[in-house]
């Protein structure tokens, strides 16, 4: 048996390329409806992934990768707080 771990991907809903899974920025939607951006990956709810990079985010804006996902509309906020985490990964 080879010791291959398999790598997890996830699809971009900005750019819609397949990259890993730790790359990237889960947004989820709790029961209660309300989005939170999850840094580890573990928190329950439905969740989506997007590229931590301004570029990405603006084509999910754009093409409503998230509300396609969500299957529902995103309130402002959940783009605003997204804009903020990736301007605080983009200068680390």
């Amino acid at each position: 048996m080879s010791g291959n771990k398999k790598v997890p991907v996830r699809r971009c809903v900005g750019c819609q390329e397949m990259k890993n899974k730790k790359e990237m920025i889960r947004v989820i939607r709790t029961k209660e409806g309300e989005f939170l951006l999850d840094a580890t990956g573990k928190k329950n709810g439905r969740g989506a992934y997007i590229c931590p990079t301004e570029e990405c985010l603006k084509k999910a804006v754009r093409n409503k990768g998230l509300e396609r996902s969500f299957k529902q509309s995103i309130p402002a906020e959940v783009y605003e707080a997204l804009e903020k985490e990736m301007g605080l990964l983009e200068t680390e």
